[in-house]
């Protein structure tokens, strides 16, 4: 069998890094998530090696929340790359040495254009540090690597604090969940804070019938529309009702002539509502949890803006 016990000291170890970084979080921290909360163009990470896997991550990260970012390599961008910098950005250097010879040398291009420049680095006395606005240090006692060499704790700990920089520019910025869903359309988790005003059937494709409405009217608006429903509403548009498939066969079976009856005649009153801005989670649980499959939105004043059907969720696949 193999044996474990170097696996849980990687662990032990990177989690020990991380937990190393929480004493360091003070005034340096928050002049660099000013720096990146009030930056006007964009936030640029740039590292070799490793340390740029971690800043196209921590990339990735801040463009997810609100904030533009976008990795430089270093090594192109002194072969013609640095025009991409300009005065309005910041720049996040990360290098655990804090001397990347690949580094240091766009640092004079970044302080002459007069961008922004905050260093993650292990060497707070480093060339790095020293021409940073901000220098974060993120230097670990030990590497995972059983030979003290291979970048493991020092990345992860770049990691952590790449990220808790993000979260921290995210709150600054008072980044909300239909922000991330706006930013996350394709994803899951941004489906399923979409509101109900995105996925819901409006104007024409909603089933609307009057008050009076013959029953002719009623079964042909439910047939065409196509959800199995219709809202009954007021001279004022106003909702007052819902007629179903099932209201029809329960209705039948008492009623032989339905034809002379109305939509008064056969609706449930009072129906269960919800307003545009219901965020589509908590539609697909009141949906569930009342056993029903549609449910009309309606506005302030009770008119009626659109009908959500199960089938509208199902389509997002948050189910």
């Amino acid at each position: 069998m193999v044996d474990v016990s170097l696996a849980k000291k990687v662990l032990q170890t990177e989690a020990a890094a991380i937990l190393d970084l929480v004493k360091r979080i003070d005034g340096s921290f928050s002049e660099a998530v000013a720096l990146v909360r009030d930056c006007r163009g964009r936030v640029i990470l740039t590292g070799m090696g490793k340390s740029g896997i971690i800043c196209r991550k921590i990339a990735a990260t801040l463009s997810s929340t609100g904030t533009s970012a976008f990795f430089l390599h270093p090594a192109e961008a002194v072969h013609g790359d640095l025009g991409v910098i300009r005065s309005e950005d910041v720049v996040i250097a990360i290098s655990y040495s804090g001397e990347t010879e690949e580094l240091t040398r766009v640092l004079e291009t970044i302080k002459r254009l007069g961008a922004g420049l905050i260093a993650i680095t292990g060497g707070m006395q480093s060339t790095l540090a020293q021409s940073a606005d901000v220098a974060l240090d993120c230097h670990v006692s030990e590497e995972a690597c059983p030979m003290n060499l291979v970048p493991t704790a020092s990345t992860t700990a770049a990691l952590a604090l790449g990220d808790a920089l993000a979260m921290s520019v995210l709150v600054e910025k008072g980044f909300q969940p239909e922000d991330f869903a706006n930013l996350h359309p394709g994803g899951k988790l941004g489906k399923r804070l979409m509101r109900a005003r995105q996925l819901m059937h409006g104007g024409e494709t909603a089933p609307v019938v009057a008050l009076d409405a013959a029953m002719r009217e009623v079964i042909y608006t439910m047939s065409s529309k196509g959800l199995g429903m219709t809202s009954v509403v007021d001279a004022d548009h106003r909702l007052v009702g819902i007629v179903t498939d099932g209201d029809l066969r329960r209705k039948m079976a008492v009623t032989p002539d339905i034809q002379s009856l109305t939509a008064r005649d056969v609706m449930t009153s009072n129906p269960i509502t919800i307003v545009p801005e219901t965020l589509a989670v908590e539609a697909l649980a009141l949906l569930e949890r009342r056993k029903i499959t549609s449910v009309v939105v309606i506005g302030a004043d009770r008119r009626v803006l659109g009908v959500l059907h199960l089938h509208d969720l199902w389509r997002t696949e948050m189910v």
